[in-house]
């Protein structure tokens, strides 16, 4: 089955590994085998990869793209899986872990990925999260420690 990729003018993907920019036009193209593609929005650079969800996110997308040593890209993934399981509590969010551990044992990492992105979400409310946080006009309420 083909796939079809529009690409807006500028527009970088990475296409097994190697980058790719389009030109100064909108164009379509159409891939007609299987590839590793990732248009730039998808792509995760190394320093961008601060938080726990993304860096289990890179870890995958570097099993997808095929870059580095496999071995070492899944260990990555694992230890940063296991890490996350750890303080989780939620259990809906405890399943969508455990699809993305079985998309990356049966090697569907662009699932993978994608699943990952919508825990994106999740994890940036929970560490925005500040608990027993005052609305700023109670704390002028507090009695002084004089």
């Amino acid at each position: 089955m083909a796939l079809k990729l529009t690409l807006k003018p500028g527009e970088k993907f990475v296409i097994n590994g190697a980058v790719v920019q389009n030109g100064d036009r909108r164009v379509t193209l159409t891939i007609e085998n299987k590839a590793s593609i990732l248009r730039s929005r998808d792509v995760l650079l190394p320093h961008e990869a601060n938080t726990p969800v993304k860096r289990i996110y890179f870890a995958v997308m570097l099993l997808y793209l095929g870059e580095g040593s496999e071995t070492d890209a899944y260990d990555e993934f694992v230890q940063r899986m296991a890490e996350f399981f750890d303080v989780l509590l939620n259990k809906e969010i405890m399943e969508r872990c455990l699809e993305i551990v079985r998309d990356v044992n049966t090697k569907n990492y662009y699932r993978a990925l994608m699943r990952c992105k919508k825990l994106m979400p999740y994890e940036k409310e929970r560490l925005e999260y500040v608990p027993g946080e005052l609305p700023e006009d109670a704390s002028d309420n507090q009695p002084s420690a004089s």
